[in-house]
C-alpha cells in the first residue's frame, strides 16, 4: 500500500470515532511498513478540535511507518469544513520525527506553528488557507531547508489570518535561502500586486522554472513590473491565473511570448477594495 487516506466523517464523531484510533489501526496493520503516502482529512469536528493528536500520534507511532515520504494533513472539502475554521497546531514536531519526508501540504492555518523549521530533504511545503500568519512565514524564513524544491504558500488576506506585511514576505526571497527552490508559490494575496514587484527582479527567479503568483489580486501594477523584467522572461512557466488585469495589459501578454496562464480573469476593478483573492474562508 503506498497511499491512505484517514477520516472522521461528521456520523462517525458523533458516534465517538477518534482519529488516534485510525492512526494507530494503520500502524498495527501488515501494509504500514510500505505506506509512502498519508493523507489526513477532517479528524472528527476541525473546526473545533485542533490537529494535536494527530501530531502526537504520528510522532510517537514514526518507527512504524518507515518508508512515509509524503503527508498531507487537514484534505478537506469546503462541506466537511471551511479552510478558515480548520484548526491547526504545531506541525513541526512531525518534521523532525521523519527525517526521511519529502513533501509536507499543510491546509489550515488556525493555530498553526512550524517549530522546529527545519529539515535535511523535504523537497515540498506546501501550506494552503485563507491567511497566514506573520510567525510561521518567520519560521519558514529563518528555518533550514536546503532540499527544498518547491515552496507554495497561500497567503490569503488579513481578516483570515494573515496578519503581515510585503517585509515579512521578502526573506523567503532572500539570494541562497533555498539553493535548490525551482517552484516558488506567493499566492492568493491581497498584496499581489506588491509581491509582484518585489519578486519581478529578485536574483531567486534565476533559478527557478516556475513562478505562482496565481489567485490573488493581481492588477495592471503588478503585471507591468513581471513583463518589464528580463529574468521573468527566463521562466519556463508563469502562473497568474486568477487576476486583475485590464484587457489591454491581457492583449500584451498574449503578445510577449512568455509562457504564463492569464485564464480566469475577474475584471479590471480600479478600487482595491473591490479586489479579493480565490481562497479566504
Amino acid at each position: 500500500m503506498s497511499e491512505c487516506k484517514l477520516f472522521v466523517d461528521y456520523d462517525q464523531h458523533e458516534n465517538g470515532v477518534q482519529i488516534v484510533d485510525l492512526i494507530e489501526k494503520l500502524a498495527d496493520s501488515p501494509e504500514n511498513a510500505q505506506l509512502e503516502s498519508l493523507i489526513i482529512g477532517d479528524w472528527g469536528g476541525a473546526y473545533e478540535h485542533d490537529s494535536s493528536p494527530v501530531v502526537e500520534a504520528l510522532v510517537r507511532l514514526k518507527d512504524r511507518f518507515p518508508q512515509l515520504r509524503r503527508l498531507f494533513i487537514g484534505d478537506m472539502s469546503y462541506e466537511e469544513c471551511e479552510v478558515s475554521w480548520i484548526n491547526q497546531s504545531n506541525i513541526g514536531p512531525i518534521l523532525t520525527a521523519y527525517p526521511e519526508l519529502t513533501s509536507l501540504t499543510i491546509k489550515g492555518s488556525t493555530g498553526l506553528s512550524l517549530d522546529p523549521a527545519s529539515h535535511e530533504k523535504l523537497e515540498e511545503l506546501v501550506i494552503i488557507c485563507g491567511g497566514l500568519g506573520k510567525e510561521v512565514i518567520a519560521s519558514i524564513s529563518e528555518g533550514s531547508f536546503k532540499s527544498l524544491k518547491k515552496l507554495e504558500l497561500y497567503l490569503g488576506v488579513e481578516d483570515y489570518g494573515f496578519d503581515g506585511g510585503l517585509e515579512d514576505i521578502l526573506p523567503l526571497i532572500e539570494p541562497g535561502k533555498f539553493p535548490k527552490l525551482t517552484y516558488l508559490g506567493l499566492k492568493d494575496s491581497e498584496i499581489q500586486d506588491e509581491i509582484a514587484i518585489a519578486v519581478a527582479n529578485a536574483p531567486i527567479v534565476d533559478q527557478l522554472h516556475t513562478l505562482d503568483l496565481s489567485m490573488g489580486t493581481l492588477s495592471d501594477e503588478g503585471a507591468e513590473a513581471l513583463l518589464q523584467s528580463e529574468k521573468v522572461k527566463k521562466l519556463e512557466f508563469l502562473d497568474l491565473s486568477y487576476h486583475y488585469m485590464s484587457d489591454k495589459m491581457m492583449k500584451r501578454w498574449q503578445e510577449s511570448g512568455i509562457k504564463a496562464d492569464i485564464s480566469d480573469h475577474q475584471g479590471d476593478a480600479e478600487d482595491e477594495d473591490y479586489r479579493y483573492p480565490s481562497l479566504t474562508e
